[in-house]
């Protein structure tokens, strides 16, 4: 069966999914020791967390880019994460979900997560022909990420380093298909793929 092009894949199990950011030491090195981000981490701007492994590669350069020397897998609760869809607007106009460009602003002003579907990527980080979503917090739902939503940090640059050198597929963090109820596959434009389940 064809990858759908718009569809959720992640680390995840009845309770949680695994999301990536990648920052500076300063940042990281507390947040993995202590499971909890230091207050170095500017609450006020909006912050992005990706499900897809490789797509954090692609956007860090492999950890190699200024300022996000570390890659950090993010376990967050699912109602969390599902929190954050049912408050998203897409980054961008859409005409497909939009009745007009005035709509799509006013979703924008009115929730405070941003969503966007950006071409996945292989281990080679060459764009492939279905999407990877990315998802954009700020204000309240930044403050629920950091103080409510989080259960665990680990510090995954070492992984990022050894995929990146060996391009072994076997060392991947296991991605699946996260399945979505329709209101909030709706929300964030993505395909419906069968019944809402783990």
């Amino acid at each position: 069966m064809p990858t759908p092009s718009r569809q959720i894949r992640a680390a995840h199990t009845d309770d949680s999914i695994t999301v990536y950011q990648a920052f500076s030491p300063e940042i990281a090195e507390p947040a993995a020791a202590t499971g909890r981000f230091p207050e170095a981490f500017k609450r006020e701007r909006m912050t992005w967390i990706k499900p897809s492994f490789l797509w954090m590669m692609h956007r860090s350069d492999w950890a190699r880019s200024a300022g996000q020397e570390r890659v950090l897998a993010i376990t967050i609760r699912r109602e969390g994460f599902e929190w954050a869809l049912a408050n998203s607007a897409l980054s961008a106009y859409d005409s497909r979900m939009h009745r007009s460009r005035d709509h799509w602003r006013s979703e924008v002003r009115q929730h405070p997560v941003r969503v966007q579907w950006d071409p996945e990527r292989n281990l080679a980080l060459q764009p492939l022909p279905w999407r990877s979503l990315q998802v954009g917090l700020r204000g309240e739902a930044v403050r629920r990420y950091l103080d409510e939503w989080i259960t665990a940090i680990e510090d995954v640059t070492g992984l990022a380093d050894r995929v990146r050198r060996e391009r072994d597929p076997g060392l991947l963090p296991a991605e699946r298909p996260y399945a979505l109820p329709d209101d909030l596959a709706e929300r964030i434009g993505a395909d419906r793929s069968g019944p809402a389940v783990a």
